[in-house]
């Protein structure tokens, strides 16, 4: 088994959206297809390994937002079958409504960062249940339910390594730029913190988050990403109790996690090509509403 990470260049920035492609006993396989846009990219870089659109007869998609599975109806026109989330399958099959909800947050913004999201026809499409199977290319792939970022999230098990999407965080290699995307309306903290304690009891070898690349200091990032969900909600928590507006705290919270990164030792190019797309706006108003909803307001 061999597995390559295929940096899909979203935006022109490296490092922010991978796909993985793993080669099998019989062929190749990609866990996330990226969004619409970046599709010629992954072509390019499955070539680069002598593989073509047409070799690839199995994707999986760790949940259905669009940088993860955008391509994926494209991905079935080339052949390809895909397995999703059961919650989110509808979804892939019929993506009007997630385009629509998209369009309201990007606006005219949503054709370049996103590109087309073709439909996926139901019987090229397997709805995924937690603990399922998945036989593909002489691979055998577990599916994890792994809520907090989505309810329609999966890690998938790979012997010892687990393709993790947004369940893990989001990092930027080689700097010690860790964060978490927590948009509307599905980030809960207490849920995504079970997620990480059934990661971390499954003890990987290795995790592969879509963004970006693998890690093999599992725990210690692990430990990094709970504090951080803890840290970040609480904080967030504790604005609103003081009565700030929505504004002053997505100011507030900017400022805070630009601090925080790059006081770790982020470059500060670095830090604006992340944040230049991970707008921590959405973050606000995704812990925001888990603590209204908590709070019963």
């Amino acid at each position: 088994m061999k597995i390559y990470t295929i940096d899909t260049y979203h935006q022109t920035i490296p490092r922010y959206i991978a796909v993985y492609l793993i080669f099998g006993s019989d062929g190749p396989v990609l866990v996330e297809t990226g969004p619409g846009s970046v599709t010629p990219a992954v072509v390019e870089g499955i070539k680069a390994h002598g593989v073509q659109p047409g070799d690839i007869k199995h994707v999986l998609v760790t949940h259905i937002h669009l940088d993860h599975a955008g391509a994926a109806g494209w991905w079935a026109q080339q052949g390809a079958h895909i397995y999703v989330h059961e919650v989110g399958a509808r979804h892939l099959v019929d993506p009007s409504r997630l385009m629509a909800s998209a369009t309201r947050i990007y606006g005219d913004k949503m054709d370049s960062l996103w590109g087309e999201m073709i439909p996926v026809p139901e019987g090229q499409l397997t709805a995924v249940a937690d603990n399922q199977t998945i036989h593909a290319a002489g691979l055998e792939f577990v599916a994890m339910d792994t809520p907090g970022h989505a309810w329609h999230h999966h890690a998938y098990r790979l012997g010892n390594v687990a393709f993790t999407g947004d369940a893990t965080g989001m990092v930027r290699p080689p700097t010690p730029l860790l964060e978490i995307p927590a948009p509307p309306p599905e980030f809960k903290a207490d849920v995504w913190l079970q997620t990480i304690a059934k990661i971390r009891a499954a003890n990987f070898e290795r995790i592969y988050p879509t963004h970006f690349g693998p890690i093999d200091d599992v725990a210690p990032h692990l430990d990094r990403l709970t504090d951080l969900i803890t840290t970040n909600a609480n904080l967030i928590r504790s604005w609103m109790e003081a009565g700030l507006s929505r504004e002053e705290i997505v100011a507030n919270y900017r400022q805070h996690n630009w601090d925080r990164v790059v006081g770790a030792g982020t470059p500060e190019e670095d830090a604006r090509y992340f944040y230049s797309i991970s707008e921590p706006a959405m973050s606000v108003d995704g812990i925001m509403r888990y603590w209204n909803k908590r709070d019963g307001r």
